[in-house]
């Protein structure tokens, strides 16, 4: 048994080899968990936050209750520009306006954010690229069907959206196999204080 279980896992990267034994010994309850805290880095004026555990790093976006958790030592900001990487995505989900305009519209409503207005654009012959402009500044897209991977990028500042709930849907519909997280902290108190 231990020979076939080597071999499912040594293929896998780390971070899916921890997910991988997580599943395999049940354990669901993330909140009963202590999740990793994201890596910080300070590079030439840019605050950056990495992760590439997806159910890490949704956790640690959950677990505060304004949407714009901080790592010990990060210093405030205005707003939380979250890039996000999603890879192996299925292709259907990525190839309609209105499937991805619809899902980044239910993100956003999700994250309880006070939508202004839309675009989306279905070019030919593959990909979406639109945007969500919220109150709270805006959420975009850009798809690659042919590739199954999408960009989006979550752009916020305020208390009040709950960035999670918008991960957690824009998973659910466009189902990647792998996803990497950068927040960027944008309007850094130092920097924007005179």
């Amino acid at each position: 048994m231990s020979a076939a279980i080597a071999a499912v896992v040594v293929p896998l990267a780390s971070a899916q080899r921890q997910a991988w034994f997580r599943r395999m010994l049940g354990r669901r309850n993330r909140k009963d968990m202590v999740a990793a805290p994201p890596r910080i880095e300070n590079e030439a004026g840019w605050q950056l936050v990495h992760s590439e555990d997806a159910d890490d790093f949704n956790h640690w976006l959950g677990r505060d209750s304004q949407g714009l958790p901080n790592v010990k030592g990060e210093e405030p900001s205005l707003g939380s520009h979250l890039l996000i990487e999603m890879f192996d995505c299925d292709h259907e989900a990525l190839e309609k306006e209105k499937t991805v305009g619809t899902a980044m519209l239910d993100a956003a409503k999700a994250s309880e954010a006070t939508i202004v207005t839309d675009s989306f654009h279905e070019f030919k012959p593959f990909g979406v690229s639109g945007a969500v402009i919220i109150q709270e500044s805006h959420y975009t897209v850009h798809t690659w069907p042919e590739h199954g991977y999408a960009a989006v990028d979550l752009f916020y500042c305020g208390g009040t959206i709950h960035v999670d709930r918008a991960i957690e849907v824009l998973r659910d519909r466009f189902k990647p196999g792998r996803i990497k997280f950068l927040v960027v902290r944008r309007g850094i108190q130092s920097e924007v204080e005179v």
